[in-house]
């Protein structure tokens, strides 16, 4: 086993969105880093999360030079659809505020970020790590240790960014005493699939009904993402796909005749509701960025922006 020592100016823990992202602008700006990632690039890319960009974060992708493929690809929305007493009711974004949302996954910024990273640039960016440790984050030469393809690495930096996630080390790193934590549950769960169908319109539908919410959501002109109000303790394994479908077409009912895409289930899982952050983001020279920081619960589409 070989020990290798890595100078950086920051250490980047986490290669999703944020890290992405945070590397990304700080190479702009001059600023070196590295990004450690304990998954494989295979699996990033494929790991289907949120999907809608607020014209802020658009901006900012296309600012920093990653939305050439976003802006051929992605598929722009001027409206939503609100649905409820068998009506709908369009709201009319663009007409309101001179603003419009882009529907285009999380994948594949990752794919776009990662591309720029590694294949355009060459800047390190490590993968399939293990026994992630960060050291002296109180010092003025903090450290993350690690393990990389059979060997054991140091990075020596003068600062680290926690962008690994709800569930990642880094806030775990600041002591309770020090930290402030913001945390509400919701009393109801979100059962959502990605499915193989074309969208059933050209908006998102958030739909009111009196079994429960439901919403319609695309992902590509042929993958839709759709989503049921559940009981927090359900569980997936007592939805059959015809009764996800079934429950699909209830709640999305209109007085006129309307009829939901169904096809292919790829993907189902059901997901708690919770609104979670934490104060200070910084302690010493450890930063978090991300899931880390603030999740937003997914009823507002807000969880990439």
């Amino acid at each position: 086993m070989v020990e290798k020592v890595l100078k950086t100016q920051v250490g980047i823990v986490g290669a999703g969105p944020a890290g992405l992202t945070l590397s990304r602008m700080l190479s702009l700006s001059g600023i070196d880093s590295i990004i450690i990632e304990n998954q494989s690039r295979d699996y990033i890319q494929k790991r289907v999360r949120a999907g809608v960009l607020e014209s802020g974060t658009v901006e900012l992708l296309n600012e920093i030079g990653i939305g050439e493929r976003m802006m051929r690809e992605g598929m722009i929305h001027h409206a939503i659809e609100l649905r409820f007493d068998l009506t709908r009711h369009l709201i009319d974004l663009f007409d309101l505020s001179g603003k419009e949302i882009m529907v285009y996954g999380q994948q594949e910024i990752v794919k776009d970020l990662v591309a720029a990273h590694v294949d355009e640039e060459g800047r390190p960016l490590l993968f399939n790590v293990s026994d992630v440790r960060l050291m002296d984050i109180e010092s003025a030469d903090p450290q993350i240790h690690f393990c990389h393809e059979g060997n054991d690495v140091t990075i020596v930096c003068k600062f680290i960014a926690g962008c690994d996630g709800f569930h990642g080390i880094s806030r775990l790193l600041i002591p309770d005493n020090a930290l402030t934590v913001y945390e509400h549950k919701f009393p109801f769960a979100w059962l959502g699939i990605l499915a193989e169908a074309a969208p059933s319109t050209d908006n998102v539908i958030y739909a009111n009904h009196e079994r429960g919410f439901a919403l319609h959501s695309m992902r590509s002109p042929e993958i839709v993402r759709n989503y049921l109000q559940c009981d927090i303790n359900d569980d997936v394994y007592n939805w059959s796909d015809d009764q996800i479908w079934s429950e699909l077409q209830q709640r999305m009912v209109l007085d006129d005749e309307f009829s939901l895409n169904e096809g292919k289930i790829l993907e189902k899982g059901i997901t708690p509701m919770r609104g979670f952050i934490v104060d200070p983001m910084q302690y010493h020279n450890l930063f978090l960025a991300g899931d880390a920081a603030h999740i937003v619960p997914p009823t507002g589409a807000k969880g990439l922006n």
